[in-house]
């Protein structure tokens, strides 16, 4: 039987360590050597389609579940850095790079890794600062561990959503008010009164261990001040799941910092929204984001979140991909399980309708998106404010993007309507005008990285960096 194509090495690690089951014990289920097992794990042995059944039947998935798209990313990261001016004079090409990926990924995310170093001494010399940590994101190198370790694990922790739900029903038996529950939890178990006050501005929390309080900032949202709770009970709580978390993903310095609060996070959203009524409530109402927020009184982007982290294997929701930008077009959250890719360094395709939210603020924007290879992916997109709880507090303008490849789409309302077969209705976008191809485009900003100039003195072009289309 000929293999398949398809790596799945990351997908099979996951789900093993997710059953907490050991590479030996796993290779005699399937009947294959523990060193076999070792090399499908690490993308170095082709899988063959009698063990892809095997390996579905034994996490109780379909095989398809099983197919994820690791590679392609890789390409796509590997891509976006070698279309930096450093490598302006080597001679690359897209077959090159993906023969990189496909050959020896390891390696490749290694250079992946070693440009995110590169890159952020190069800026901070060029600024003349030493680089500093943005806690919604950014370029810091921390960030880009952070978010590939979010994406090496699906965003999908089996133990914090174990001990979130623990939590959960104790909190539950305490009362019928979450809210109420949640402060009774906190008082018995850590001896901790929760309560408001005020705070200075940009204080959303304050945990004093020694006057046994947890002070919340008076003029955050009731959906704000409980999932900043459940993100310190998390600390508490899920300490050492945390830890161990942080330990098995081998994080570079500082990383560790800014995981521990996005896994804290992630224990909050699965103790606010618990796994099985919330993929109910998503399932049920065919991803109404809106009615699944008034369901939990959480915030959309809280609800956009918790929605990429439905992957309990044989439970699992939409493979979905998230984005969060500003209105400068920076890119502070990014995450994919749709296929798209979601630039690395630099802002994304002005044409995505993430950054066309902006324009209809409130309102929830609909887009068929198709990239430069052919693949159609299914994106809404919702312009939120944040802060500016306080007179003339400033407010910080974000766009959430979320969305899904094409085949998934008619499975979320937003779909309702319309004709998704309509090639009149799909956007071309691109990854960034540095590596897309679309030389055509009106609205590119930057030339493409194998492209050479020339200057044609009857006919200009709208933007100099497009190509011209004939008979214009």
């Amino acid at each position: 039987m000929l293999a398949t194509e398809p790596r799945i090495g990351s997908r099979v690690q996951r789900l093993r360590r997710a059953k907490r089951v050991s590479q030996a014990d796993l290779a005699t289920a399937l009947g294959i050597s523990a060193s076999y097992l070792n090399l499908i794990e690490h993308n170095r042995r082709r899988i063959t389609v009698p063990l892809l059944m095997k390996l579905a039947g034994y996490f109780g998935i379909e095989p398809g579940e099983l197919v994820e798209n690791d590679e392609s990313r890789l390409v796509g990261d590997l891509m976006e850095l070698f279309s930096d001016d450093l490598f302006a004079e080597h001679a690359l090409t897209n077959q090159d790079i993906r023969d990189l990926a496909a050959s020896n990924p390891t390696v490749g995310r290694a250079v992946v890794r070693l440009f995110d170093q590169f890159r952020s001494l190069r800026d901070a010399h060029r600024t003349g600062t030493a680089g500093t940590l943005d806690e919604e994101g950014g370029s810091h190198p921390a960030t880009d561990a952070v978010s590939d370790f979010i994406q090496e694990n699906a965003n999908y922790f089996p133990a914090l959503e174990t001990a979130a739900e623990r939590i959960r029903r104790d909190i539950d038996v305490a009362s019928d008010s979450f809210e109420y529950g949640l402060k009774t939890y906190l008082s018995n178990v850590f001896g901790l009164n929760w309560r408001s006050a005020s705070l200075p501005a940009g204080i959303a929390r304050r945990y004093d261990a020694g006057a046994h309080e947890l002070i919340t900032a008076e003029v955050l949202p009731p959906e704000s001040a409980l999932f900043v709770v459940a993100h310190q009970l998390g600390l508490l709580a899920a300490s050492r799941q945390i830890d161990e978390l942080i330990e098995a993903g081998n994080l570079a310095a500082d990383a560790p910092v800014v995981t521990r609060n996005a896994l804290a996070s992630y224990f909050a959203a699965a103790l606010i929204m618990p796994y099985e009524p919330f993929l109910a409530a998503c399932q049920e109402t065919r991803y109404d984001i809106e009615r699944v927020q008034r369901r939990f009184r959480t915030s959309f982007e809280q609800i956009c979140h918790r929605m990429t982290t439905l992957q309990r294997p044989g439970r699992s929701g939409i493979p979905l991909h998230l984005v969060r930008t500003d209105i400068a077009g920076n890119i502070s959250k990014r995450f994919s399980l749709s296929g798209i890719h979601i630039s690395r360094h630099s802002g994304a395709c002005p044409r995505w309708n993430v950054y066309a939210a902006f324009f209809h603020p409130e309102r929830i924007n609909v887009q068929v998106s198709q990239m430069p290879e052919g693949q159609r992916y299914f994106c809404i997109a919702k312009s939120i404010t944040k802060g500016g709880h306080r007179h003339n507090a400033p407010r910080r303008h974000l766009s959430i993007g979320l969305g899904c490849h094409i085949s998934h789409a008619q499975q979320m309302v937003y779909s309702d309507g319309m004709d998704l077969s309509d090639p009149s209705q799909t956007v071309p976008i691109g990854v960034g005008c540095r590596i897309c191809p679309r030389l055509d485009c009106e609205q590119r900003a930057q030339p493409a990285t194998d492209h050479r100039f020339t200057m044609n003195e009857t006919d200009m072009a709208e933007s100099f960096y497009a190509q011209a289309r004939r008979g214009a």
